[in-house]
């Protein structure tokens, strides 16, 4: 469902013709068409992953890390959550955006020299779309692709039937849904024994406690790339372990950076650290239907009390974007950029309150505690009584899910929200009448036409007039409170190695990277 995924948790070069051919034709240490040096071994740090390496089923950032290193979406999905193709070289919607039609790209094999073709794509999509995968793919596509709706009319196109229109579609199958990879029709489990995929690296070896090992795809279809020899990958009990890893010359790059620990370091010579923007975010959210937040000056009150830049500097480590409590982050290209930022304003606070008292109960699991003290502190400061009621992450998600589980039946809770590909999924679980996982409770038909025209929209300028829309109500109404949005780093050994970039999703793109 992504709650917590976040805590468990480049674009390609299309070389032309000739280059192509250069690149083909450079030996390890020669340089590479822009003057970096090709070959070397890029040596990587990570936590180990907690369940099987699986693509259908991972949701930990190690586990999607192995897998992209060998196996492509039909789309990529660069820093920037701009589209990119990779398998797939152009797509186009037609009846409203209610189909897509995805043109393969030709002369593709997967490492063991399988040719890669539209029925291959479509059994992909098909298996993770059977509810007996338990794929965490299948919350992305729930209300806009069903099983029996992918089609292949010949070898080299794919088609999507949808349930509804829905405009950002091809979000849904690029890496933004990170279990939308591209596998052999006869994968049946067992990745780390039989990882065959169309992607730039080969995995040579897999230990679950000590790492894995890769070697370049003599067979990739990006002629020239990768530029590296290899990735070893070295596991790492904890975030502290790993960077030391890395300060003293163990690894090169970190795989899931932390940047509470990370960002202090840059600048400093010591190791390089990439910044990005991102959509990960943790929801402060109000019960909308019960007292005292039935009222909607009383949320607006809570919202006006919070210092947002430091909660942004100490929760977030200075990394992101600040929140204006709606679900359209800065880094969605729909995201409006003329809604004026919410400020903290005590006295605006005291107004909406009218002298009356407010107190309420702050529910939170472990990770959050400090981002619970904050708000706490800052709310006393603003005379908002908050009284602060922990529970293990167990207790937390656990329950019924459709009445009592505390995430969602709580009277205000803070719960962490792994970054997104398009602002639908969030609007739609979050916020919209009767969402599946709708913790405020909040309806408004005002809303839910508003997101409806955004997943209808077939133009940037309707995709950007409905998300308008959808944050100005939500902004007025406050069901969520939206802080900051969590930007993502990565620290790398930056005079060992060029082309390491950080990803909003802690993605990994190595087959650009070169020796320094």
């Amino acid at each position: 469902m992504g709650v917590g995924v976040d805590r468990r948790q480049v674009l390609a070069a299309f070389a032309g013709g000739g280059l192509a051919a250069l690149l083909g034709a450079c030996g390890v240490g020669e340089e590479t068409g822009g003057g970096d040096r090709r070959g070397g071994t890029l040596r990587a740090g990570a936590p180990p992953p907690p369940t099987a390496v699986d693509p259908v089923t991972m949701y930990d950032g190690t586990a999607i890390a192995i897998v992209q290193l060998v196996a492509e979406y039909l789309i990529w999905l660069d820093k920037d959550f701009k589209l990119v193709p990779r398998l797939a070289e152009s797509w186009q919607s037609a009846d409203g955006g209610k189909r897509w039609t995805f043109k393969l790209r030709p002369g593709v094999t997967f490492s063991d020299g399988t040719p890669l073709d539209a029925q291959t794509v479509k059994a992909s999509f098909d298996r993770l779309l059977d509810p007996a995968s338990k794929s965490a793919a299948l919350s992305a596509f729930d209300t806009v692709l069903k099983a029996g709706g992918v089609s292949a009319p010949d070898a080299g196109t794919v088609e999507f039937a949808l349930q509804r229109p829905f405009g950002d579609f091809p979000y849904l199958v690029s890496a933004g849904n990170y279990n939308a990879l591209i596998l052999k029709p006869d994968y049946a489990g067992d990745f780390t024994k039989h990882a065959i995929g169309t992607g730039p690296f080969v995995l040579t070896g897999y230990n679950a406690s000590t790492g894995a090992s890769f070697t370049r795809n003599e067979k990739y279809w990006d002629a020239g790339k990768p530029y590296l020899d290899g990735v070893e990958l070295k596991f790492y009990a904890d975030d502290q372990a790993d960077l030391l890893a890395l300060q003293g010359g163990d690894i090169d790059v970190q795989i899931l950076s932390r940047a509470a620990l990370a960002q202090p370091l840059a600048g400093t010579g010591a190791v390089d650290v990439d910044t990005v923007k991102g959509t990960g975010v943790t929801v402060l959210t109000l019960r909308t239907d019960k007292p005292p937040f039935d009222r909607k000056e009383v949320r607006q009150a809570v919202a006006y009390a919070l210092g947002r830049p430091a909660i942004l500097q100490s929760i977030g480590s200075g990394v992101g974007d600040l929140g204006n409590d709606h679900l359209l982050a800065p880094l969605f290209p729909a995201a409006p950029t003329d809604l004026a930022q919410r400020a903290q304003d005590k006295a605006k606070v005291a107004a909406l309150l009218q002298g009356a008292e407010l107190r309420f109960t702050l529910t939170f699991e472990p990770p959050d505690k400090d981002y619970a003290v904050t708000v706490q502190n800052q709310l006393k400061q603003a005379g908002i009584t908050v009284e602060l009621d922990q529970r293990s992450s167990k207790d937390f998600y656990g329950g019924d899910q459709a009445k009592d589980t505390p995430w969602l039946f709580t009277q205000a809770n803070l719960v962490g929200w792994a970054g997104r590909a398009v602002p639908s999924q969030l609007v739609i679980p979050m916020v919209k009448s009767g969402g599946v996982w709708n913790g405020s409770k909040y309806a408004n038909p005002e809303l839910d036409a508003a997101a409806d025209a955004y997943d209808t929209a077939t133009t940037d300028a309707a995709r950007k007039a409905a998300a308008a829309t959808v944050a100005k109500i939500l902004h007025e109404d406050v069901p969520v409170i939206i802080a900051y949005w969590s930007g993502t780093v990565r620290a790398y050994q930056g005079k060992k190695f060029k082309g390491v970039q950080a990803h909003p999703a802690q993605y990994v793109d190595f087959s650009s990277v070169t020796r320094a």
